[in-house]
C-alpha cells in the first residue's frame, strides 16, 4: 500500500506558497498558528521542523505581498513601553 505523500500532487512539503491565492494563504497561516501549541508540545522533532519551515514560508510570502499590512501601536515596543506605564501609574496608591 502506497503512502498518501506518495501520491505524485501531494508533497510533503505543501504547496508552493507563491502558488497560493491570497484566501488560501492566510488560512494556512491561520491553521499553522492555531496547531502550533499543539506542535511544539505534542509533535516529534520532525514534525516541529516542518511546522516551522512551513511557518516560516507562508509568513514571508504573507509579508512579501502586504508589505504595508496593518500594525496596531499596541502591538510595538513603544506601546508595550506606554502600556507598562500606564499600568505602573494605576497601581500607585492614591
Amino acid at each position: 500500500m502506497r503512502h498518501p505523500t506518495d501520491a505524485p500532487h501531494i508533497r510533503p512539503e505543501g504547496i508552493s506558497p507563491h502558488a497560493l491565492g491570497n484566501d488560501t494563504l492566510v488560512h494556512e497561516l491561520e491553521q499553522l498558528h492555531r496547531t502550533r501549541h499543539e506542535t511544539f508540545l505534542y509533535g516529534s522533532e520532525e514534525a516541529l521542523k516542518r511546522h516551522t519551515l512551513r511557518t516560516g514560508q507562508l509568513e514571508a510570502e504573507y509579508l512579501h505581498r502586504f508589505p504595508n499590512r496593518l500594525v496596531t501601536a499596541g502591538r510595538t515596543r513603544a506601546g508595550a513601553r506606554a502600556r507598562e506605564a500606564a499600568a505602573r501609574v494605576e497601581s500607585l496608591p492614591e
